[in-house]
């Protein structure tokens, strides 16, 4: 397991991904671990080298006795980043995360290069509840706190489904360690970055729950909004959990905030997405075969299809190929479906894929439009050796 010794105190990490790809730091919030970000992470490891940690005194990572502050937990950040051998990375944090992210982004913003600051605040208004819950854990351990935590947590329908990530999230939080917890409540109500933050010139997002009770727009992201320079705003109709309750809205939040388009003609990225999903040799093959008649077109088509739509990176590739085999299906544009086909079984498509979307076409498009794609599917499954 990796771990790093940050201030006497042995933390827990985990970095995936390629080490040519810009670094993003993930922070979690009071009670929970790193495991937070379970439904982000595939996703945006197409784009990003991705950092998650154990905030001190929660998960793997050891408690260190008596309190803490915000700003301890944030050259935490910066001295394991450091213990990596990286320089500049992009921050994105939740509740507690995003408190560590405020005081990241105003005191360390040539580390920074954007910062999104998600379901928190700048200080605690009414300390009381968080004074009564640090107190409570300390007589009764975690279980003295759940119910009420997994209440803000998430809303009362996601609670009654308890789908696997709440399941999760209460395990995670009963596991807790009760010390680390109390250190960490004591950090959230010494603090009150509302003065440092029309000092922050890193590019910011906020990002609020419309059901967030603990964090909620008036006086916590709306203070963030208009305090902090340029700040850009979503909001979603979620609890305090954003980025479990509302998961792929809060990635597609993260990646249009993230990934700033590149300036001038998208017709080199559409190229480049073009060959990805295509192949080399499609690619090649249909340039060798154009003409001034049909250029613009082609033209039009990789700037447009390629450039614009399939580079947007809230939806993966296999979602987009998947997309577009069925609306091919449906349409009965066989020779594009077929190509289609062709091309996903290079790369990511696998047979299960072909089956559950012609059977979804037969069920919305037509029993003779699935016939005929399952026997181009076969087809291409036996051509490509599947």
């Amino acid at each position: 397991m990796p771990f790093a010794t940050v201030d006497r105190t042995r933390m827990y990490y985990r970095l995936e991904g390629r080490e040519d790809r810009p670094l993003l730091v993930l922070s979690h919030s009071l009670g929970l671990d790193h495991g937070q970000w379970d439904q982000q992470v595939p996703d945006l490891l197409a784009r990003y080298q991705v950092l998650r940690y154990d905030i001190r005194g929660h998960g793997a990572s050891d408690s260190t006795p008596g309190e803490c502050t915000i700003e301890q937990l944030g050259r935490d950040v910066l001295a394991l980043v450091d213990s990596l051998g990286a320089r500049e990375f992009f921050f994105c944090g939740l509740s507690l995360g995003g408190m560590i992210g405020q005081w990241l982004a105003a005191h360390a913003p040539e580390r920074v290069r954007r910062a999104v600051l998600a379901n928190t605040s700048p200080y605690y208004a009414d300390k009381s509840t968080m004074e009564a819950r640090r107190a409570k854990v300390r007589e009764e351990g975690m279980s003295g706190v759940a119910d009420i935590v997994m209440q803000r947590f998430f809303t009362a329908a996601s609670l009654a489904l308890n789908p696997p990530h709440v399941a999760w999230a209460r395990r995670t939080l009963l596991a807790s360690d009760p010390a680390g917890y109390a250190a960490c409540c004591s950090a959230i109500l010494a603090m009150d970055q509302r003065e440092l933050l029309p000092t922050i010139k890193v590019p910011a997002l906020v990002i609020s729950g419309d059901h967030d009770v603990s964090t909620p727009w008036t006086g916590a992201g709306q203070v963030l909004a208009q305090a902090i320079p340029g700040a850009a705003v979503v909001h979603l109709p979620a609890a305090h959990l954003s980025n479990m309750e509302q998961p792929r809205s809060f990635t597609a939040a993260l990646f249009e905030f993230l990934d700033q388009p590149a300036e001038g003609d998208p017709y080199d990225a559409g190229m480049a997405v073009r060959r990805s999903v295509l192949g080399d040799a499609h690619v090649d093959r249909s340039i060798a075969g154009s003409t001034s008649f049909n250029w613009d077109f082609q033209a039009m088509i990789t700037r447009f299809a390629w450039g614009t739509v399939w580079t947007r990176p809230a939806v993966n590739h296999l979602m987009r190929r998947m997309m577009v085999l069925t609306a091919m299906a449906a349409l009965g544009r066989w020779e594009e479906f077929r190509m289609h086909v062709r091309a996903g079984l290079a790369h990511e498509l696998e047979p299960c894929d072909l089956k559950e979307l012609l059977l979804q076409a037969g069920v919305y498009a037509g029993v003779p439009a699935a016939n005929t794609g399952f026997q181009i599917a076969a087809e291409e499954l036996k051509a490509a050796g599947r």
